[in-house]
């Protein structure tokens, strides 16, 4: 019998996102709103891919250079 591991988290809510870019709230959502950030819904729910936030700094990184 093979059990199946938990892959590592790799959606956020917009708490996780606002805690991890040291965001408000308003402003996470004016950046989904304006497709800075890209997410998805589950049901009434929000998530943001890991790997988004890290693209998203990576721009603006990029941006600010």
């Amino acid at each position: 019998m093979h059990i199946a591991q938990v892959p590592p988290v790799q959606a956020m809510t917009v708490p996780e996102v606002m805690a991890a870019l040291k965001l408000s709230r308003s402003k996470v959502y004016d950046l989904l709103r304006s497709g800075q950030l890209r997410s998805f819904t589950v049901g009434r729910s929000r998530r943001i891919p890991a790997d988004e936030i890290t693209r998203f700094m990576s721009q603006n990184m990029q941006e600010a250079a």
